[in-house]
């Protein structure tokens, strides 16, 4: 039985991993700085920060642990205090590297971004794309592959550059979005809805991760769904598979990208700077290497992704509504001045 790290054990991808692992027969140890109810004769869970020598001490000197899942970050549009993410995300990482140096542990697998870029792509984008973040979250994440590819003589990292991870119980921004689904509202669209936007479906992300085991060099791997359609026609979809009443509205792309930007700067917007960069933009990872290399290849669709997130929300609205002391990612992110508008739509 291998016994395994995952930092950020506690959030929504973080929780999906441990499941993996434990149904492939493996030991888990999570730390997250939200309590974590999750039961498993083969699982333990500690609540706290990776930057806390002493706690991390503990964890490392009672688990035999074999390799570690960086799946721990805090998010640009959630905490404000940002000398926090950095400290969270960077420093974090610097600790979680520093804790495997010491005890011998030869592989980290990092969850990264695509927010390590903020434009429009015409082409899919490659590993060889130099990185361009335009917001801290970026920033932190493109300082945190760097500190893991730093001695790959000593510590093999792999890291997979995500796009959006999708799968039931996934909320924060697209919790918004499912809302005006389950209200049947019409759903405001910056730009003609044409552009194209990549997922990764969850359980995919966790085979990658278990086949990167195997892998004994550090390499970065873009990641993703094939197949990827425009937002017009994943919307549609979703709203007729669902029976939403539902219709999409589109306004026009500069005036809103204007307006956002204005929103976000006066505090009243849950979309950050990457988000309102990229709302009406094409991105799309170019996936061939980690196909080739590592043999992964997704299972679901974009818009397959986006349906099971919806039914979950349909069913559980109740629940959802009334969570406290979760992950951004499990909880649906604060409207803002979202909220006006979805009383004229």
């Amino acid at each position: 039985m291998s016994c395994y790290l995952i930092t950020g054990g506690a959030g929504f991808f973080g929780t999906i991993l441990k499941q993996y692992l434990l149904d492939k027969g493996n030991e888990c140890v999570s730390i997250d700085l939200e309590p974590d109810t999750f039961t498993h004769k083969n699982f333990t869970a500690y609540q706290g920060d990776i930057n806390d020598k002493e706690l991390m001490e503990k964890i490392f000197s009672t688990h035999k642990i074999e390799a570690i899942f960086h799946c721990a970050a805090l998010l640009a549009h959630v905490k404000k205090d940002l000398k926090r993410l950095w400290h969270a995300n960077v420093d974090g990482t610097q600790s979680v590297y520093d804790f495997a140096l010491r005890y011998g542990i030869k592989k980290i697998v990092f969850i990264s971004s695509n927010c390590l870029w903020a434009k429009n792509f015409d082409t899919e984008v490659t590993e060889e794309e130099t990185p361009n973040p335009v917001e801290i979250y970026g920033k932190s994440k493109l300082e945190g592959e760097k500190i893991l590819l730093s001695q790959p003589d000593k510590i093999n990292s792999i890291i997979f550059r995500s796009p959006t991870i999708m799968d039931e119980g996934r909320l924060g921004l697209l919790g918004i979005l499912f809302e005006f689904i389950d209200e049947g509202r019409k759903l405001p669209m910056v730009g003609d809805g044409t552009n194209r936007y990549q997922f990764i479906y969850a359980k995919d992300l966790a085979r990658a991760c278990e086949l990167a085991l195997d892998a004994n060099y550090s390499e970065v791997f873009n990641i993703g769904a094939d197949n990827v359609k425009s937002f017009n026609e994943v919307y549609e979809y979703v709203i007729k598979k669902s029976g939403s009443k539902s219709r999409l509205f589109h306004f026009p792309k500069l005036p809103m990208i204007w307006a956002m930007k204005i929103c976000f700067w006066l505090g009243i917007s849950p979309l950050g700077p990457y988000q309102y960069k990229m709302i009406a933009s094409n991105f799309i990872f170019d996936t061939q290497k980690i196909k080739q290399k590592l043999g992964f290849k997704p299972t679901l669709t974009n818009e397959e992704m986006l349906l099971r997130a919806y039914e979950f929300y349909h069913k559980n609205k109740d629940e959802i509504l009334h969570r406290k002391n979760v992950s951004a990612h499990n909880s649906v992110a604060k409207m803002g001045v979202i909220k006006i508008l979805k009383w004229f739509m």
